[in-house]
């Protein structure tokens, strides 16, 4: 027989939303209960322990300006930040040649002429720039609430990002800029992607540079103790008795009497049926797809999770005694475009030892090398950090990688993404609720989807929508 207990709400899934939301039924006297089929809390936030008390951040990290719950929310729990590692020239890798730069990639334009000579022209250079800018302005006119509802919706979810490139860039370069900073978004491709989505999360992150960029920008500063950290101290002071891991939800059976969660356990554990007045289902649209309901869900529903696959991305950390790049007058910064890591960051903890390069594998990438050996990405990861470094790069003391589509739980990251004619046909029904079903998650936030703020925000919105419903139930 399964463990059976009761309580006002049932949260699947102990991410940020789940968490945040838990916490908030708590805080109104409601009695939540999460059920979380990992052993571990987070969902998308993962720390991994590098020796004397320092963690990196194989999952989400960063947090920058306008992400104001999240930065609440760690302040609340006595977390505090640091700023990514900046200081020095960021290196680029385009075209058979490498350049330093200093600032902005679009505001470089000096040192990137003079050190790529013709490898990256101004024609180019001015053509990303003009595209980027006509993104920001249609993004403008995506109405976040209602991203279907926007004057031209249907024209620009009928296309991929892609499609619009080609049509409004006139040169090679700027299309490898642009796929490049789709990668390190989605990790997808721009062929992946429907427009609609790219303009809808442009407006939703406070604009494209904000999206891909680190001073001002949404890589700006990181978590003292890692992002996990903010996790396990929710989890924490919502108490034991409120959370069961280790429980795979199969199937959840909902009606005008309430919900019944049924998790299956796992390594011998007991079988687990909860039973309370209504659900919150934080995870991903694509992994809340997998449960079975009874009754069936609504077909917009069920299809709307059809078309919205997670991204594919390896995150690997090369750690070294010491970030000897800084000595050489080097960020840790690097854009290439050969990779097979595409994107480098500088992610030492805030002391500076040891020193980490964080290297991200994303979109085709990622999914050719996902199928190689794990040795072999290691030399390949490598090999391109000693050509951008110096050789000593190539000779870390420990390698740490993460390959978020093998994980059960989570399929991919960073987030799911919207396919063609997603939001024009289905996306209304992403936040709608279904009978006593609410959905949370990052990926249904309207400000910063995809992101721990939007997660944040989503675990408060769902909360407030079940508080709602059941004072609006009480006799």
């Amino acid at each position: 027989m399964p463990e059976s207990i009761e309580a006002d709400v049932a949260v699947v899934g102990a991410g940020l939303a789940g968490l945040v939301a838990a916490r908030r039924l708590l805080a109104e006297g409601i009695k939540p209960l999460v059920v979380e089929a990992r052993e571990r809390v987070g969902g998308r936030l993962l720390n991994e322990e590098i020796g004397d008390g320092k963690v990196v951040e194989v999952g989400g990290q960063w947090i920058g300006p306008t992400q104001e719950r999240i930065a609440a929310l760690a302040a609340e729990l006595g977390i505090g930040t640091f700023p990514t590692y900046d200081r020095g020239r960021h290196l680029v890798e385009m075209n058979g040649r490498r350049a330093s730069f200093t600032g902005s990639f679009t505001d470089a334009r000096i040192d990137l002429l003079r050190d790529l000579g013709r490898a990256i022209s101004p024609l180019a250079l001015g053509d990303f720039e003009q595209a980027r800018m006509r993104l920001d302005r249609m993004a403008r006119q995506v109405p976040l609430e209602e991203p279907w509802a926007a004057p031209k919706a249907r024209r620009w979810d009928a296309q991929t990002f892609a499609t619009w490139l080609r049509r409004n860039t006139r040169t090679r370069t700027a299309r490898a800029l642009f796929a490049l900073a789709i990668e390190a978004v989605w990790a997808a491709e721009p062929g992946d992607v429907s427009l609609l989505h790219v303009l809808f999360y442009t407006r939703s992150g406070s604009g494209f540079n904000v999206l891909v960029g680190t001073d001002g920008g949404a890589q700006q500063d990181r978590f003292h103790g890692g992002s996990q950290r903010i996790a396990t101290v929710l989890a924490e002071r919502l108490g034991e008795e409120r959370l069961r891991l280790a429980s795979p939800v199969r199937r959840i059976e909902h009606g005008a009497d309430g919900v019944v969660v049924r998790a299956e356990g796992r390594d011998g554990g007991a079988a687990l049926e909860v039973r309370a007045r209504r659900a919150i289902v934080a995870i991903p649209p694509t992994l809340a797809g997998r449960i079975a309901y009874g009754p069936p869900l609504p077909a917009a529903r069920d299809q709307l999770t059809q078309r919205m696959p997670q991204g594919t991305v390896i995150k690997t950390m090369a750690i070294y005694g010491e970030p000897f790049w800084r000595e050489d007058g080097l960020s840790g910064q690097a854009t290439s475009d050969v990779g097979p890591a595409r994107v480098v960051f500088d992610n030492s903890p805030p002391d500076g030892t040891p020193g980490v390069l964080l290297g991200f594998l994303e979109g085709r990438l990622a999914r050719q090398w996902g199928a190689q050996p794990a040795a072999e990405r290691r030399r390949a990861v490598l090999a391109g950090h000693a050509r951008l470094f110096g050789p000593r790069a190539a000779r870390p003391e420990r390698f740490v990688e993460r390959v978020w589509a093998e994980e059960e739980w989570t399929r991919g990251c960073y987030g799911c993404l919207m396919v063609p004619g997603g939001w024009t046909e289905y996306g209304h029904a992403l936040r709608q609720p279904v009978g006593p079903l609410h959905w949370a998650g990052a990926e249904t936030a309207t400000v910063w989807s995809g992101y721990m703020e939007g997660a944040v925000r989503s675990g408060e919105r769902a909360a407030a929508e079940v508080a709602a419903a059941l004072r609006s139930a009480a006799p």
